[in-house]
């Protein structure tokens, strides 16, 4: 009995030492690590990575940039259920504990001492918390201590109720999404709020194992887990029994595109994203939380994608087939499974589809497509355009059959055209762009930089500077009404050589078609883009004078040639820069400066920025300024940047300064709207509207190819040329390769725009004049047309006058009608 109490003394006093040593190395380990455990004041402050997003100007989100989604919310936005659902799935004592539950912890040491590993259990919300803001997922002994003795210093001094919200912002849900309110919009395209009960289980289920567990990834384990914590649900009284049955029959089902960013605008969401780097550094950009507003319109920005590339489409089936993107040899039946991962390993580009040619007969063909559950047939409408591509001036003969274009094995591109069907296509090797302004104050409705962004990241509609050649010239008869010119000056358009002392050769121009047609109006030189008319012309009215007036519509004056080929469009524009010219021609006569960023709010939904742009303003401007001459009516008269940064428009929205006098432009918009009615742009008239004007351009040997057109409410520019400059082919003019791609483009763009009449300002007066020679003429003259002058500038009396006519019967004062 003696010895027992010997022993029991002797386990006792072994114990209380291993306790007081216990505690002592408790203690010590405290005090050693304590110090260097981060402040909970940081914990409070802390600012979560949220990414750039970039908006539409309808709201919807064009672009997301950052490498973790987020949508802060605070405790009370959070649904109970969402609570309860982590609380039963993570730590059920949550409400319990100081931080730290020892019941787990017990649990798992119990586990480390019979398996000799380290394993799960005792891992509150607290203590996730901690390791999520503050400590690396290492899993050692330091680790844990620190976590612990963090998570116990988080609870002593921040609420229950401040945890939670710090969780449920902090934890990795998944696919990039941080946080449930993040989660929300990834799984199921909604916020959080509207979640039921089986999808707030289901994301509540994420965190044991988010890459692994997510109904996107693995739906079947994603069902599975989310049963466990319905259950626990039920377990803890969270939720009833008919709650519970109802939830766990719910189908798994994902709502992927939630707020994913469109792919309708890649070009512009870039442009975005380098002014916002360029405004506040890229660690700022990409993780403040940052909303940019755009002024982008989707349905446009839509229509223009669709026209760009039906364009380059079209043109690329003019100049012929090129050939299979690979060619397969294939096992007599194949097992489709197989033959769809082989074709996987093609790169997609746009809207193309991939697809492997499977049989071959004389009028069909069957192609298994790519994301098609079962092959598909191909008729000869899907392949007759393809002529066997030679040169860019010559294709081979139309093909007569299938086999002249495919055989089996091989790898196509196929594209759905206009009737639904499937077309034989090919990535273009052309390029093209398009950009699309509101006139009254340069905001970019539309803007498409190439044929697909993920195949070219250059951005042809701020990047590229190529000729505009005649679509250059409407800049040039503006300058000569200017110096005193009108509509009916006659000018020679004959064979003339010049010694050019700046081009350092001789040069003899010629028109397009090689022709000459003699003495010819202005204005009929304009809609005919006669080039030696408006070369004779920039030489009278003299190139320093010229490049001063173009500068008033934005253009840089570097960058315009001071010589005669001005007058054909040899100076280097970017599409932007040629769209923003002409919306002084739509607008009434007033320069705008581009811009795209309308709103920028920071990550707590303050405004950091909004536009002010400069808007044309008629009624605005002194009574005398419209009037004035136009170097009366210009404050400054050189150009700027372009205008093509987010940054345009920060200038307060005052008035936009004056390009052009108010007569100037009624007379320049007449003459281009004759460019539709009678002349080079007459593909237009296919809108069936009677306010549209614009110009054609189309350089030396078609390698660029334009057309810039507009009404008041609408301005637009297309360009078609290659990136390596290089001819186009015979006939590829600005008429056929580019203006397509502007009437499909406008033909959605002025859906439900009325159209509107050109109101002729004062000083103007209009009458009749001889077609021939431009004089004043009288109503009996058989070739008498109306035409309109400044008052003081009407030509000299003609021949007809000296019977008594007056050139004045049947003036009109509004200028409808007449051209």
């Amino acid at each position: 009995m003696k010895s027992f109490s010997k022993i029991m003394a002797y386990l006792l006093s072994l114990g209380l030492a291993g306790a007081f040593l216990g505690v002592a190395a408790v203690g010590v380990g405290y005090l050693v690590l304590a110090p260097k455990l981060p402040s909970v004041d940081a914990l409070r402050d802390v600012e979560l990575q949220v990414p750039l997003k970039v908006y539409a100007a309808d709201g919807g989100l064009l672009a997301e940039y950052g490498e973790k989604k987020r949508t802060p919310l605070t405790y009370e936005e959070v649904p109970q259920a969402m609570v309860d659902a982590f609380i039963a799935a993570e730590d059920q004592r949550f409400y319990e504990h100081p931080g730290v539950d020892y019941q787990g912890l017990i649990r798992a040491i119990w586990y480390l001492v019979r398996t000799g590993e380290k394993g799960p259990g005792g891992s509150t919300i607290t203590m996730q918390v901690a390791r999520n803001f503050f400590l690396t997922r290492e899993q050692t002994y330091l680790r844990k201590a620190n976590e612990i003795l963090l998570a116990l210093k988080i609870e002593r001094e921040l609420t229950k109720r401040e945890i939670l919200e710090l969780y449920v912002n902090k934890i990795y849900l998944g696919h990039r999404a941080y946080g449930v309110g993040a989660a929300a919009k990834v799984y199921y395209g909604k916020p959080v709020r509207e979640l039921d009960l089986a999808q707030v289980a289901m994301i509540a289920g994420l965190p044991k194992a988010p890459s692994s567990l997510n109904p996107l990834t693995n739906p079947e384990r994603a069902r599975q887990r989310r049963g466990y914590v319905l259950g626990r649900m039920l377990e803890q009284g969270f939720i009833e029994e008919q709650a519970y049955a109802k939830a766990m029959k719910t189908p798994v089902t994902t709502a992927a595109a939630g707020e994913q960013a469109s792919s309708v605008a890649p070009y512009l969401a870039e442009m975005v994203r380098q002014d916002m780097v360029e405004r506040f550094g890229e660690n700022a950009a990409y993780t403040n939380g940052y909303r940019v507003h755009t002024t982008l319109d989707v349905n446009r920005q839509k229509a223009a994608r669709q026209a760009l590339r039906d364009a380059l489409h079209a043109y690329d089936e003019r100049h012929g087939y090129r050939g299979s993107v690979d060619s397969l040899e294939l096992k007599e039946a194949p097992e489709l499974a197989t033959l769809r991962e082989r074709l996987a390993a093609y790169e997609s580009v746009a809207e193309l589809r991939n697809a492997l040619v499977l049989e071959v007969g004389q009028k069909m063909a069957r192609v298994l497509v790519a994301g098609e559950e079962t092959p598909v047939e191909l008729g000869m409408p899907a392949v007759e355009w393809a002529k066997p591509f030679q040169t860019r001036e010559r294709v081979g003969a139309a093909p007569e059959k299938i086999a002249d274009v495919l055989g089996v094995g091989d790898v196509i591109r196929l594209r759905v055209s206009g009737d639904g069907n499937y077309r034989l296509a090919q990535v273009p090797e052309i390029a093209g762009a398009l950009v699309s302004l509101a006139p009254a104050d340069g905001a970019i409705m539309a803007l498409v930089g190439g044929y697909d962004f993920y195949q070219s990241s250059f951005n042809r509609v701020t990047q590229a500077r190529r000729q505009p050649g005649s679509a250059f010239k409407p800049f040039i008869y503006s300058a000569a009404l200017d110096k005193g010119y009108t509509p009916a000056t006659l000018v020679n358009d004959a064979p003339v050589v010049f010694r050019d002392e700046a081009l350092e050769s001789t040069w003899r121009p010629e028109n397009y078609s090689g022709q000459f047609f003699g003495p010819t109006r202005l204005r009929k030189a304009l809609y005919r883009s006669r080039n030696l008319v408006s070369i004779r012309v920039l030489r009278d009215i003299g190139i320093p004078h010229t490049v001063d007036h173009a500068a008033r519509f934005g253009f840089d004056p570097e960058q315009l040639p001071r010589n005669l080929s001005l007058a054909l469009g040899s100076a280097s524009v970017t599409p932007l820069e040629l769209a923003r010219g002409y919306a002084a021609f739509a607008n009434g006569g007033f320069r705008v400066r581009p811009y795209f960023v309308t709103r920028i709010e920071d990550g707590a939904g303050e405004v950091v920025y909004e536009a002010a742009p400069a808007r044309a303003c008629e009624p605005c401007e002194p009574t005398d300024q419209a009037g004035a001459t136009d170097e009366a009516a210009n404050g400054d008269e050189g150009g700027d940047d372009g205008g093509d940064g987010g940054s345009a428009g920060e200038s307060g929205g005052e008035n936009a300064p004056r390009a052009i006098t108010a007569q100037n432009n009624y007379l320049m918009n007449t003459m281009l709207r004759d460019v539709v009615q009678r002349g080079t742009g007459q593909g237009a008239k296919a809108l069936g509207r009677g306010d549209l004007a614009g110009k054609t351009g189309t350089t030396n040997d078609q390698r660029d190819a334009w057309f810039s057109g507009f009404n008041h409410a609408v301005v637009a520019t297309a360009w078609v040329g290659f990136d390596q400059v290089q001819p186009l082919g015979r006939g590829e003019t600005g008429a056929r390769a580019a203006l397509p791609m502007w009437i499909d483009y406008m033909r959605v763009a002025l859906e439900g725009v009325p159209e509107r009449s050109l109101e002729q300002p004062a000083g103007l007066v209009t009458v009749r004049v001889d077609a021939e020679s431009g004089l004043l003429t009288s109503a009996d003259n058989p070739n008498a047309i109306f035409e309109t002058f400044r008052e003081g500038n009407l030509p000299d009396p003609g021949p007809s006058l000296s019977t008594g006519g007056s050139a004045e019967e049947g003036v009109e004062s509004g200028g409808q009608g007449l051209f």
